[in-house]
């Protein structure tokens, strides 16, 4: 049995994307989520990739040579407004996918510009 005590939260959710990604993944995660990046320490910045902050949640996009896209693993992303993320990620031309198998939630998934899925999810009131 685990502590409760021992476990703090989640700090952030990390993801792949190819070599090169990082100006996709700053209108993604910048520009269409309105997230902001975060400087990387000196020593992960010579690595690439980037980290964004908002809304309680880190996302860091760490580049993998070799990528290939998680399609089944995801962050699960808790939203206050799931109609106004995805018109968000419509008006950026990102489909959704509505799934409605999770009790207690309206979710639908998405991915992010390297084919990375996302779920979005909200609580039912």
């Amino acid at each position: 049995m685990t502590d409760p005590s021992l476990l703090a939260g989640l700090h952030h959710v990390q993801l792949a994307i190819p070599p090169g990604g990082e100006d996709a993944c700053r209108r993604f995660w910048g520009g269409l989520l309105g997230m902001a990046e975060v400087d990387k320490p000196p020593v992960l910045a010579a690595r690439g990739g980037c980290w964004f902050r908002g809304g309680g949640l880190e996302v860091h996009l760490g580049v993998e040579p070799g990528f290939a896209p998680a399609r089944k693993a995801h962050p699960g992303i808790l939203v206050t407004d799931l109609a106004a993320v995805v018109a968000r990620l419509a008006a950026g031309g990102v489909p959704v996918s509505w799934d409605e198998d999770f009790p207690g939630h309206r979710r639908c998934y998405a991915d992010d510009p390297f084919g990375n899925r996302l779920e979005f999810l909200q609580p039912l009131p």
